[in-house]
């Protein structure tokens, strides 16, 4: 499912792995505090405009990866997770499922500590290769939605 326009392009079978509580408070409390947003750009209709807004009230640094390398909300826009000039501690993925294992692998590559895939974004095989990795990992979550229950 595309997480900005509900279209099914699901490529996993929507086990619950990924979904456990402990997880989702570790990586919203304890695991740092810079979010690479991947699809983040100035297009206010998009489901990561809000969300960022969101993650950047509860302190939370988000950084924009586009391929538009735009700024938003204050922060300067990246092309790729690549080229990202500092740490990332949390990538959150607004990409269809389609590409969004392309994308935690990426940021295995670039030494995150976890990977969000935002609601609807699913790909079984992507989480198991990254929890292998070492990495905390959700799927089909929303941390907009998660922090507020904190």
């Amino acid at each position: 499912m595309d997480a900005d326009t509900g279209t099914d392009t699901g490529t996993g079978a929507g086990t619950d792995a990924g979904t456990d509580a402990e997880t989702i408070k570790r990586i919203l409390t304890a695991t740092g505090d810079t979010w690479a947003v991947v699809g983040l750009s100035n297009n206010e209709s998009r489901a990561a405009y809000g969300v960022a807004r969101v993650l950047q009230r509860f302190g939370k640094r988000v950084v924009p990866v586009h391929p538009k390398a735009e700024p938003v909300h204050g922060e300067q826009g990246y092309a790729s997770l690549a080229d990202i000039p500092f740490d990332v501690d949390v990538v959150d993925v607004f990409v269809h499922s389609g590409l969004a294992g392309r994308v935690a692998d990426e940021a295995v590559a670039i030494g995150a500590k976890a990977v969000w895939f935002q609601l609807g974004v699913i790909d079984d095989e992507a989480y198991e290769r990254t929890r292998a990795a070492g990495l905390d990992m959700v799927m089909d979550r929303c941390p907009a939605i998660e922090i507020g229950s904190l």
